[in-house]
């Protein structure tokens, strides 16, 4: 998965195949048509080269709350009449923050690009990366008649930004993957724990897996994973063995969590290990080293499995993880390249999904467009990763595949994403 909050944009997997989400009963393919390269001609893999320059490098945008009603201070990309927030950490301390600025950014200007006639107007707006500068910036935002804000990146922007825009009723799609700052109007678009517990885990289930144990890290990311999963789990019916939890980082302690996980091994049937990088490996060598009987044990993993270290590891082959579809991202990834000369993250999707969203509910739901009951519709919406939809809470659910380990540096994929949220939780 993508850990809590600064890992959300290193991002790694989170949905899916391409389906007909609906809005009111309209599909978001109609919601888009009329779009050169809309998200939905996009999907068709009707790409066009794109027209524009480079983006400029960012402007330090007037900050001052007081900026008179109506007045925009700063740049703006597009020139509809509803106007929307873009708020982005281009000060923020490291240059990672200014890097997600600079891609979201792009990212967002290839959406309005693609979406013909998009009457939307985005109010660039820079964050700095922390609570004070997002809390500036949502007003200033509000202030010029933003009905709208996309952004910010970081939990405390996030947190910042939603208490000017819950006093002026104005709903927030950020970036944050920390689930904390979610909340009835402050929609997190990232890829969250629930949706990678949720899909392996009922996959898991579907191939008559009953019995399992977890293997977790002792922070805020393990906290919110275990939680899911122990939800998941007894909605499928399964029991929970034993649950471990290890200090990240720490190869002793995660050797002595597996040591004692392997005392009862012989009673599971599916493993859960969702961390990525070298720490799945490592536990199967600790394993095999033991002597540990893995006989018929899955183990089974989240969208931070994703990586090399994972994908190319010769005991990892077998393994079970969620992730998305990346055919769409694929076309969407090189268009960015076109433009921009560089291979984006995968990441991207977000900023472009966010702009594509708030410009196709101008064009389809009139004055209601960003209302509590148009954005938390059930059928939810399709972007570049497939289906995703914002509950109430200000959580989503996402649709997603399941993939298996080659050992080859990539994933089979052996079950398709949903195409619609229909019977799902």
């Amino acid at each position: 998965m993508r850990g809590v909050d600064e890992t959300a944009f290193g991002i790694d997997g989170a949905s899916m195949s391409i389906g007909s989400a609906t809005l009111r009963g309209m599909s978001f393919r109609k919601l888009l048509t009329g779009a050169t390269l809309g998200l939905s001609v996009l999907l068709a893999g009707c790409v066009n080269s794109p027209n524009y320059s480079s983006v400029r490098s960012p402007l330090q945008p007037n900050l001052n709350p007081d900026t008179q009603q109506g007045q925009v201070a700063g740049r703006t990309i597009g020139n509809g009449s509803v106007r929307v927030g873009l708020l982005l950490p281009y000060s923020g301390e490291g240059q990672s923050a200014v890097s997600v600025a600079n891609l979201f950014e792009n990212s967002a200007r290839l959406a309005l690009e693609d979406f013909q006639g998009a009457d939307i107007q985005l109010l660039v707006k820079d964050t700095g990366g922390t609570a004070e500068g997002a809390s500036l910036a949502a007003q200033q935002a509000v202030n010029e008649g933003a009905e709208l804000l996309i952004g910010p990146v970081f939990a405390p922007a996030v947190k910042g930004a939603s208490a000017v825009a819950r006093r002026a009723g104005v709903p927030i799609v950020a970036f944050s993957s920390d689930t904390n700052v979610a909340k009835p109007g402050t929609y997190l678009l990232s890829y969250l724990p629930v949706s990678d517990v949720n899909r392996i885990v009922s996959y898991a289930a579907e191939q008559e897996r009953r019995s399992y144990s977890a293997l977790l890290p002792n922070n805020a990311y393990g906290t919110i994973a275990e939680a899911a999963f122990r939800q998941a789990v007894g909605q499928k019916n399964g029991r929970i063995i034993s649950i471990e939890r290890y200090i990240p980082g720490n190869a002793e302690d995660i050797r002595a969590r597996v040591t004692s996980l392997s005392r009862s091994i012989s009673q599971v049937d599916t493993l859960f290990v969702p961390e990525g990088g070298g720490v799945p490996p490592f536990v199967m060598q600790v394993m095999t080293e033991m002597g540990a009987s893995l006989g018929e044990v899955k183990m089974i993993g989240s969208g931070q499995w994703n990586t090399p270290d994972i994908l190319q590891s010769p005991v990892m082959v077998g393994s079970w993880f969620p992730g998305p579809d990346d055919q769409s991202f694929e076309r969407l990834a090189a268009r960015y390249r076109e433009t921009y000369g560089s291979q984006p993250p995968r990441n991207a999707s977000l900023a472009y999904d966010a702009t594509i969203l708030a410009a196709g509910l101008v064009r389809s739901a009139g004055p209601d467009r960003f209302s509590e009951r148009v954005m938390t519709n059930r059928d939810g919406f399709l972007g570049i990763d497939g289906i995703f939809r914002f509950r109430r809470d200000g959580q989503n659910d996402r649709g997603l595949a399941v993939y298996a380990v080659t050992g080859k540096g990539t994933a089979e994929p052996i079950a398709p994403a949903p195409t619609t949220f229909s019977g799902r939780f």
